[in-house]
């Protein structure tokens, strides 16, 4: 599926309010701005996981929910949470 910077946004904010068990409704958006990230994994490799080594474009999402922020990046091809429980997450 080939995202837009909307459809990134959306899909983060459902699988972030499906991860802490709370209404999509709780989850509000801090930002969505296009960033550079230092490879293919957008800087935010899985466990195992080989990634390109080429600046690529993207968007940093930041969304906000009981207090906490938290972190996902995405490009056109894929979607991944930063740091969530001291884990990357590749949507």
């Amino acid at each position: 599926m080939a995202y837009t910077k909307e459809e990134a946004a959306g899909r983060a904010r459902e699988d972030l309010a499906a991860r802490l068990g709370v209404p999509e409704a709780e989850v509000g958006e801090e930002s969505v701005e296009e960033a550079d990230f230092p490879n293919t994994a957008l800087g935010a490799p899985v466990r195992d996981e080989m990634s390109g080594m080429m600046i690529t474009s993207g968007w940093r999402i930041r969304l906000a929910a009981g207090g906490n922020t938290y972190e996902y990046r995405a490009d056109r091809n894929q979607l991944r949470l930063c740091d969530f429980k001291g884990k990357n997450h590749k949507i």
